[in-house]
């Protein structure tokens, strides 16, 4: 790939309302993280929409600034199983590859009836560390260091996040 751009959500629509962070603070802790990783760039398009956001409306955007570039979306084995729910879907498929990192507990099993769906694994380690689970580590005053980079782990703390 040539890059990968990390598109933080200001409301992800299969996940819980409840967002523990702002919107500003999301985008600035993903900036931090990627600060120093070439090949990497932060988007903030969906956060500038605001809302719930659909894939298929971002990769409609990205389609726009991108005409010739071949598109590819990162899930987790845990949204490979669901993508069925997802807006959209068939259109989705025949715009894009989906490249699905390992998750523990997840097996990567594709739904059946999305025409023309193509996905793959994506080389590199099973990740065991969540969202979910850096957020607890945080409420139980556990350390991350070694989890998330040390300037995010410095957001966090400077701001308060997750306590």
């Amino acid at each position: 790939m040539d890059r990968v751009l990390l598109i933080p959500a200001a409301q992800a629509p299969l996940k819980p309302a409840v967002v523990q962070a702002s919107a500003a603070d999301r985008l600035a802790m993903l900036q931090l993280a990627v600060a120093d990783l070439d090949g990497l760039e932060v988007c903030d398009l969906e956060i500038r929409r605001g809302g719930i956001n659909y894939t298929i409306d971002t990769v409609r955007e990205l389609r726009g600034r991108f005409p010739s570039d071949e598109l590819s979306w990162i899930i987790g084995a845990d949204q490979l199983a669901c993508l069925a729910e997802w807006r959209d879907i068939a259109l989705l498929a025949a715009e894009l590859e989906f490249l699905c990192a390992i998750r523990p507990g997840h097996v990567l099993q594709a739904p059946t009836g999305i025409p023309g769906l193509r996905w793959r694994r994506l080389a590199g380690p099973e990740w065991n560390v969540s969202s979910s689970d850096l957020r607890t580590r945080i409420k139980q005053g556990e350390s991350l260091v070694g989890l998330i980079p040390n300037k995010t782990i410095e957001y966090l703390d400077r701001n308060r996040l997750y306590r």
